[in-house]
Protein backbone atom coordinates (compact mmCIF):
# COMPACT_ATOMS: atom_id res chain seq x y z
CA UNK A 1 0.00 0.00 0.00
CA UNK A 2 2.96 2.70 0.98
CA UNK A 3 4.35 1.84 -2.61
CA UNK A 4 0.92 3.27 -4.44
CA UNK A 5 1.25 6.10 -2.05
CA UNK A 6 4.86 7.03 -3.05
CA UNK A 7 3.63 6.70 -6.87
CA UNK A 8 0.79 9.06 -6.27
CA UNK A 9 3.48 11.47 -4.84
CA UNK A 10 5.77 11.16 -7.60
CA UNK A 11 2.87 11.56 -10.20
CA UNK A 12 1.98 14.49 -8.61
CA UNK A 13 4.93 16.00 -10.68
CA UNK A 14 4.48 14.76 -13.20
CA UNK A 15 0.48 16.18 -13.98
CA UNK A 16 2.19 19.67 -12.51
CA UNK A 17 5.02 19.55 -15.44
CA UNK A 18 2.19 18.55 -18.36
CA UNK A 19 0.13 20.48 -17.05
CA UNK A 20 2.28 23.82 -16.88
CA UNK A 21 3.60 22.47 -20.25
CA UNK A 22 0.12 22.35 -21.90
CA UNK A 23 -0.60 25.72 -20.35
CA UNK A 24 2.58 26.93 -22.25
CA UNK A 25 1.97 25.61 -25.33
CA UNK A 26 -1.91 26.82 -25.02
CA UNK A 27 -0.57 30.17 -24.22
CA UNK A 28 2.07 30.82 -27.14
CA UNK A 29 0.02 29.20 -29.00
CA UNK A 30 -3.22 31.71 -28.70
CA UNK A 31 -1.00 34.74 -28.40
CA UNK A 32 0.93 34.18 -31.50
CA UNK A 33 -1.76 32.58 -33.68
CA UNK A 34 -0.21 29.84 -34.25
CA UNK A 35 -1.60 26.49 -35.61
CA UNK A 36 -2.81 23.96 -33.62
CA UNK A 37 -0.25 21.54 -34.06
CA UNK A 38 -0.32 17.03 -33.22
CA UNK A 39 2.59 18.02 -30.39
CA UNK A 40 0.35 20.73 -29.27
CA UNK A 41 -3.31 17.70 -29.48
CA UNK A 42 -0.82 15.80 -27.45
CA UNK A 43 0.20 17.85 -24.79
CA UNK A 44 -3.71 18.45 -24.44
CA UNK A 45 -4.65 14.51 -24.88
CA UNK A 46 -1.61 13.46 -22.32
CA UNK A 47 -2.34 16.05 -19.63
CA UNK A 48 -5.77 15.17 -19.14
CA UNK A 49 -4.52 11.25 -19.51
CA UNK A 50 -1.94 11.86 -16.51
CA UNK A 51 -4.20 13.69 -14.29
CA UNK A 52 -7.15 10.81 -14.86
CA UNK A 53 -5.12 8.18 -13.96
CA UNK A 54 -3.20 10.15 -10.74
CA UNK A 55 -6.91 10.65 -9.99
CA UNK A 56 -7.70 6.91 -10.30
CA UNK A 57 -4.90 5.97 -8.19
CA UNK A 58 -5.87 8.74 -5.27
CA UNK A 59 -9.57 6.96 -5.26
CA UNK A 60 -8.19 3.40 -5.00
CA UNK A 61 -5.85 4.75 -2.17
CA UNK A 62 -8.66 6.96 -0.56
CA UNK A 63 -10.76 2.98 -0.20
CA UNK A 64 -7.96 1.67 1.08
CA UNK A 65 -6.68 4.42 3.78
CA UNK A 66 -7.06 3.57 7.38
CA UNK A 67 -7.10 7.00 8.04
CA UNK A 68 -10.10 7.61 5.87
CA UNK A 69 -11.82 4.59 6.85
CA UNK A 70 -11.26 5.86 10.58
CA UNK A 71 -12.63 9.13 9.52
CA UNK A 72 -15.95 8.00 7.84
CA UNK A 73 -16.42 5.36 11.11
CA UNK A 74 -16.00 8.22 13.49
CA UNK A 75 -16.87 11.22 11.88
CA UNK A 76 -17.90 13.68 14.70
CA UNK A 77 -15.03 13.19 16.26
CA UNK A 78 -12.62 13.18 13.27
CA UNK A 79 -14.37 16.17 11.41
CA UNK A 80 -12.39 18.49 14.06
CA UNK A 81 -9.21 16.99 13.06
CA UNK A 82 -7.74 19.40 10.56
CA UNK A 83 -5.40 17.16 8.40
CA UNK A 84 -7.77 13.97 8.53
CA UNK A 85 -10.99 16.32 7.13
CA UNK A 86 -8.72 17.89 4.34
CA UNK A 87 -7.60 14.30 2.79
CA UNK A 88 -11.08 12.62 3.93
CA UNK A 89 -13.26 15.84 2.06
CA UNK A 90 -11.17 18.26 0.82
CA UNK A 91 -8.45 16.81 -0.87
CA UNK A 92 -10.18 14.19 -2.76
CA UNK A 93 -13.28 16.34 -3.54
CA UNK A 94 -11.10 19.69 -4.83
CA UNK A 95 -8.99 17.22 -7.31
CA UNK A 96 -12.10 14.86 -8.50
CA UNK A 97 -13.17 18.26 -9.76
CA UNK A 98 -10.31 19.54 -10.99
CA UNK A 99 -9.55 16.53 -12.81
CA UNK A 100 -13.03 16.63 -14.39
CA UNK A 101 -12.55 20.65 -15.41
CA UNK A 102 -9.31 19.20 -16.81
CA UNK A 103 -11.20 16.25 -18.92
CA UNK A 104 -13.90 18.80 -20.09
CA UNK A 105 -11.76 21.24 -20.66
CA UNK A 106 -9.73 18.65 -22.70
CA UNK A 107 -13.05 17.56 -24.24
CA UNK A 108 -14.10 21.35 -25.41
CA UNK A 109 -10.65 22.40 -26.96
CA UNK A 110 -10.46 19.17 -28.98
CA UNK A 111 -14.20 20.00 -30.52
CA UNK A 112 -13.74 23.56 -31.44
CA UNK A 113 -13.41 24.62 -34.99
CA UNK A 114 -10.61 26.95 -35.02
CA UNK A 115 -6.88 26.68 -33.78
CA UNK A 116 -7.13 30.21 -31.80
CA UNK A 117 -10.07 28.76 -29.99
CA UNK A 118 -8.84 25.54 -29.52
CA UNK A 119 -5.48 26.92 -27.63
CA UNK A 120 -8.42 29.91 -25.88
CA UNK A 121 -10.03 26.60 -24.49
CA UNK A 122 -7.44 24.74 -23.57
CA UNK A 123 -5.96 27.85 -21.65
CA UNK A 124 -9.00 28.70 -19.67
CA UNK A 125 -9.51 25.39 -18.46
CA UNK A 126 -6.54 24.04 -17.61
CA UNK A 127 -5.24 27.47 -15.54
CA UNK A 128 -8.44 26.45 -13.65
CA UNK A 129 -7.47 23.12 -12.99
CA UNK A 130 -4.12 24.07 -11.93
CA UNK A 131 -5.05 26.60 -9.66
CA UNK A 132 -7.32 24.36 -8.10
CA UNK A 133 -4.58 21.27 -8.03
CA UNK A 134 -2.44 24.16 -6.27
CA UNK A 135 -5.21 24.95 -3.15
CA UNK A 136 -5.63 20.74 -2.97
CA UNK A 137 -2.36 19.52 -2.71
CA UNK A 138 -0.70 18.89 0.76
CA UNK A 139 2.08 21.30 0.31
CA UNK A 140 5.08 20.82 3.25
CA UNK A 141 4.29 24.25 3.52
CA UNK A 142 0.27 24.26 3.73
CA UNK A 143 -1.39 25.30 7.10
CA UNK A 144 -4.32 22.71 6.33
CA UNK A 145 -2.14 19.61 6.03
CA UNK A 146 1.79 19.12 5.01
CA UNK A 147 3.41 15.94 3.11
CA UNK A 148 7.29 15.99 2.06
CA UNK A 149 8.37 17.36 -1.77
CA UNK A 150 8.64 13.52 -2.22
CA UNK A 151 7.68 10.41 -0.33
CA UNK A 152 10.84 8.17 0.78
CA UNK A 153 10.63 4.98 -1.01
CA UNK A 154 12.00 2.59 1.44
Amino acid sequence: MYYFLVFHSLLRWLVLISLLYAIYKAYTGYTTNRTFTARDNAARHWTATIAQTQMLLGIFLYTQSALIKYFWRNFSEAIHQQQITFFALIHISLMVIATVILTVGSGMAKRKETDKEKFKTMLIWFIIALIIIFIAVPWPFSPLANRPWLRAVF
